[in-house]
């Protein structure tokens, strides 16, 4: 029960070129010459899409799918994807679950304990649009959007583990497209 030299360096040229865009640049860089040149941009978003903190805040059903994309079938950790138990410790906020007006006054101050840059996750028709109790309270929130900036929504009553995680792959995307660089006034 041993693995071969040679099937390693075949797995290993797979695995090269099975990594992301700006990854595989660096490493095709790091063969040519010896040493990487890339933009700061890259080096920091990569790091920053290699250790996403979210916070856990779960508030009915969809924290049950929350707590299951974080289980052992489904596995967050793989990703760099760890739940934090305090803002001060988390890049985004996954809100899971109906939001109302006691509960978005909290919501808000969390939001502003985070440190930044700071991303919201919206997940379920319940945190997206107010769900099936948007019409018969006046005490629910018709969408978490109203209160806090989101970044990524995910559809779903409740959503699956798997949509969760696709969720967390877009935001990936997006703190990519980042730049460091403060905007011009």
């Amino acid at each position: 029960m041993g693995v071969e030299t040679s099937q390693l360096v075949g797995a290993n040229q797979e695995l090269i070129t099975d990594l992301d865009d700006p990854f595989k640049r660096m490493a095709s860089d790091l063969d040519d010459k010896g040493f990487i040149i890339t933009e700061l941009d890259n080096v920091v978003n990569w790091a920053r899409t290699g250790s996403m903190w979210w916070m856990t805040f779960g508030l009915a059903c969809c924290a049950i799918e929350m707590m299951a994309t974080n289980a052992s079938r489904f596995d967050l950790d793989r990703f760099g994807i760890f739940p934090r138990p305090t803002p001060r410790q988390s890049d985004c906020l996954l809100i899971s679950g109906t939001v109302t007006a006691k509960m978005g006054e909290r919501l808000v101050t969390l939001y502003e304990q985070m440190s930044e840059p700071r991303y919201v996750i919206s997940m379920g028709s319940c945190a997206n649009s107010g769900g099936p109790y948007c019409d018969h309270g006046y005490h629910v929130i018709k969408g978490v959007d109203q209160i806090l900036p989101v970044d990524v929504y995910i559809p779903g009553c409740p959503p699956r583990p798997e949509a969760l995680i696709d969720g967390f792959l877009k935001l990936r995307d997006l703190i990519m497209k980042e730049t460091i660089a403060k905007p011009s006034a």
